[in-house]
């Protein structure tokens, strides 16, 4: 029980803070009393990815032995591109054309991804149910997709299928340290996945222009604090407790971070003075009532996650 109540404790931790990373990537990339443009969507990428492994470095470079075989190598670099790096990019290519509490609502999609890569890849067994809360989910996310004409926004398709694609990425990561790195401690698994990302985000750093906006942008220091909560709360430390939570419990069991995120990413957008219509709540619970049968009907999940 005491292990049960500390998974879930670390699911509300991690939805409050995944949950307001969305605005904190929006505040990097947009000055809220101005509206004016501050760094792009490409630099926040790369100066997020940039931050969060320089700061798992030293300890990544020391865990570089768990590199063991090809197979454990190849996962961490799956881990690295998808769980991370990938993502980093997409989420804030997103942003530049829909609200963030849009963007929550569209990251609840991951557990679908999760559950049907677990099926296709890693041959996790699908029952009946499970199939039933794809399905459901899948239609929630098809009323988003197409509710993104009615919401007040300059995005395009463009932007909702770049942060569905990211929930791809995440899912593949998700099942990728499950059944494949789930051995190894999630501190060394997290760091030396940042050791991967670290030399790219240098590049795209410098590649993006990064250091010339930091000098000449009025408003590049306060974004830039912002920025570098994103990496150090929102993406280090966060990934650690997320796989963390995937190694002690299942795949579908950690991705159901999601059903809170979207709440709190709503909620802090509509603090911030977004707006959100009725169409995109429906689906959202449409896409959550989906993700709950999915996952409330996998009877070994869940036994597994309240016996830890």
């Amino acid at each position: 029980m005491k292990s049960n109540i500390k998974y879930a404790a670390i699911l509300v931790l991690l939805s409050l803070v995944w949950g307001s990373s969305f605005i904190l990537m929006k505040r990097g990339m947009f000055d809220k009393a101005t509206g004016d443009a501050i760094f792009s969507s490409n630099q926040v990428g790369a100066m997020r990815m940039l931050f969060a492994s320089s700061a798992l470095l030293p300890i990544g470079l020391r865990s570089l032995k768990i590199i063991s075989s090809f197979k454990i190598g190849l996962s961490l670099a799956v881990v690295s591109l998808a769980g991370s790096f990938i993502p980093a990019f997409l989420f804030t290519y997103a942003e530049t054309g829909i609200s963030s509490g849009y963007a929550g609502m569209l990251n609840s999609t991951t557990p679908i991804f999760t559950l049907l890569l677990g099926a296709i890849l890693f041959n996790q067994k699908l029952i009946s149910n499970q199939v039933l809360g794809v399905i459901i989910g899948t239609v929630g996310i098809v009323i988003l997709v197409n509710g993104v004409t009615v919401v007040d926004t300059s995005g395009t398709l463009l932007h909702v299928f770049a942060i569905v694609f990211a929930t791809l990425c995440y899912a593949l990561s998700t099942n990728t340290i499950r059944y494949n790195l789930s051995h190894l401690p999630p501190l060394k698994v997290t760091s030396v996945a940042f050791v991967f990302a670290f030399l790219p985000a240098v590049i795209l750093f410098f590649y993006f222009d990064t250091p010339k906006t930091i000098v000449e942008n009025v408003h590049a220091t306060k974004a830039l604090i912002y920025v570098l909560i994103l990496a150090i709360v929102g993406t280090s430390l966060s990934v650690i407790l997320f796989n963390y939570l995937i190694s002690k419990t299942s795949a579908l069991f950690a991705s159901s971070v999601t059903y809170l995120i979207p709440i709190v990413a709503v909620l802090i957008g509509f603090i911030d003075g977004e707006t959100i219509s009725w169409i995109q709540v429906v689906a959202m619970f449409i896409i959550l009532a989906g993700i709950f049968t999915a996952n409330r009907m996998r009877k070994q999940i869940v036994k597994k996650a309240v016996d830890l």
